[in-house]
């Protein structure tokens, strides 16, 4: 469990190494190609301060576009004393707590680590889950915490959303540049090569951006549910919950990709290619997993 959290945390430092190269790489190039310098330092200021926003602020942002609102011990006292007593038994701070008003069962984890924290339910698994089955979501949930994958999983969305950004600056600026150029061919903004390059750049930076994502592996889902088990000592009651999660069905109404690796389950609608490099395993091997432990926990 402890290499996994240094893993973790080691995973964190390499993905951002790997944004601000690829950030550093993309600026530059156009920059040369424009023979505008300025062009360099815009985008990598804007990319380190975006980073520092994203990692003491992505967790506010990601709690507020899927429609969380943080509730207390007085308005959800269920959910709450759970949250509360499975920190408790974690040996850490009791995270804040939120409720997303969807009727879809789902839930997630977000914070920089556990001092720094919130856990959020939708109002669909509240309503359809026994005290001992949101124990063990919840359970699954705080795993994500002590185990540090909110920290990763922070810096993806915080990623992803700065090179979105990035490549829509780039593409307007390939063809606003190319509307403006004089034509005379000594311009740099009127060389096709930049409608080229923007274009690639749009195509390019996207498909990092998943795969970004995707550094959030499978296993750690896998490894939240182990910790949630031994958390509760009752795998059975997380594997009962994911079984109502299947069958009543995780899409949220609040539809964003770049959060989407937060959930329990995939709350994204259709077989989309977000859906095909989803990080979330198939929910019947989790089920599998977890019954296969019932008796060794």
């Amino acid at each position: 469990m402890y290499s996994e959290i240094a893993k973790n945390k080691r995973r964190t430092v390499i993905i951002m190494f790997g944004f601000f190269v690829l950030v550093t790489l993309t600026a530059f190039l156009f920059g040369y190609l424009y023979n505008d310098y300025f062009i360099t330092a815009f985008a990598l200021t804007f990319a380190v301060g975006y980073a520092i926003w994203g990692y003491y602020g992505s967790s506010k942002l990601s709690l507020s576009i899927n429609g969380a609102h943080e509730v207390t011990k007085k308005e959800e006292p269920r959910l709450y004393r759970i949250v509360e007593n499975l920190a408790i038994t974690n040996g850490m701070p009791t995270p804040k707590v939120y409720v997303m008003e969807e009727r879809a069962l789902n839930a997630f984890a977000t914070g920089r680590d556990p001092e720094h924290a919130a856990v959020a339910a939708t109002r669909g698994l509240l309503d359809s889950l026994t005290d001992l089955e949101l124990e063990g979501v919840m359970a699954h949930e705080l795993g994500h915490v002590k185990n540090y994958d909110i920290r990763v999983a922070m810096i993806a969305f915080a990623m992803v959303s700065v090179i979105g950004l990035l490549a829509d600056f780039f593409l307007r600026m390939t063809f606003w540049g190319n509307i403006t150029g004089d034509g005379d061919g000594d311009s740099g903004n009127s060389n096709p090569l930049f409608m080229i390059l923007g274009i690639i750049a749009l195509i390019l930076l996207p498909i990092v951006a998943v795969l970004l994502q995707m550094a959030i592996s499978r296993k750690r889902e896998y490894l939240a549910d182990a910790t949630g088990a031994m958390t509760t000592r009752y795998p059975e009651a997380l594997a009962s919950a994911l079984e109502k999660i299947k069958q009543q069905g995780s899409v949220t109404k609040k539809q964003n990709a770049s959060t989407a690796h937060f959930f329990i389950a995939n709350p994204l609608k259709g077989k989309s290619l977000s859906t095909l490099f989803s990080t979330h395993p198939p929910i019947d091997d989790r089920i599998r997993i977890l019954r296969s432990m019932d008796s060794k926990v």
